[in-house]
């Protein structure tokens, strides 16, 4: 785990989200319907980016040396992201999310589903996605891009992009603003800390408020 990925994992997504709006980076949270599978289950770390469609005609060998060429492919200390551009499959199970791990994937954030969850949260491998089927990719689905941009809910999300997901949701950070977004959410979660403080020790909101400018 590079220092940057550790630092953002102790931040919290509401904080660096309201720290890229300051900073004049609007609505850089994925769509709320993307959440984690188990309660409590936090990811950080650079993105790698995956999309892929659905297709008729193809074998479920056609599928599966597509999906397994993408496991080969994923790199190590990356979040991967995935716009599957579906809504009736999974797009990650037990054999996948247990492979990813082994290969040092820190996570991984689709706009779509998974199964084997029970599995998959034994496993400690956090996935954010938006509902769970048994249904699987097998001759239904396609990888059709690696490391490539994608869009989901209108946000474009770019390989060496940072996502921080937790129990609010999963925030994007643009690879170029990263550093200082970061030390600044840091700065503010510590003025939040004081601010906390204060008001735990009988300070009136608004004056406690007025003081730190934050809340």
């Amino acid at each position: 785990m590079t220092e940057l990925t550790e630092r953002l994992e102790k931040l919290y997504s509401a904080v660096v989200y309201d720290t890229m709006t300051s900073a004049g980076l609007h609505d850089r949270a994925l769509p709320p319907g993307i959440t984690s599978l188990y309660p409590g289950r936090k990811v950080a770390g650079p993105v790698w980016t995956l999309s892929g469609s659905p297709r008729d005609g193809v074998s479920i060998d056609d599928t599966l040396m597509s999906w397994t060429g993408f496991l080969s492919a994923a790199p190590a200390g990356q979040v991967i992201v995935c716009q599957p551009n579906d809504s009736s499959i999974a797009h990650m199970g037990e054999l996948s999310a247990e492979t990813l791990q082994l290969r040092g994937i820190r996570g991984y954030v689709v706009d779509g589903g998974c199964r084997d969850v029970e599995r998959v949260n034994e496993l400690g491998f956090p996935v954010f996605c938006r509902y769970a089927t048994p249904a699987d990719v097998g001759a239904r689905w396609m990888v059709d891009s690696m490391g490539e941009p994608i869009e989901i809910g209108g946000l474009t999300v770019q390989s060496g992009d940072y996502v921080l997901g937790d129990a609010d949701g999963v925030v994007v950070i643009p690879a170029a603003a990263v550093a200082e977004i970061v030390a600044e959410a840091e700065r503010v979660a510590n003025t939040e800390d004081a601010l906390r403080e204060a008001i735990r020790q009988g300070e009136d909101p608004q004056e406690a408020y007025k003081r730190y400018r934050v809340f």
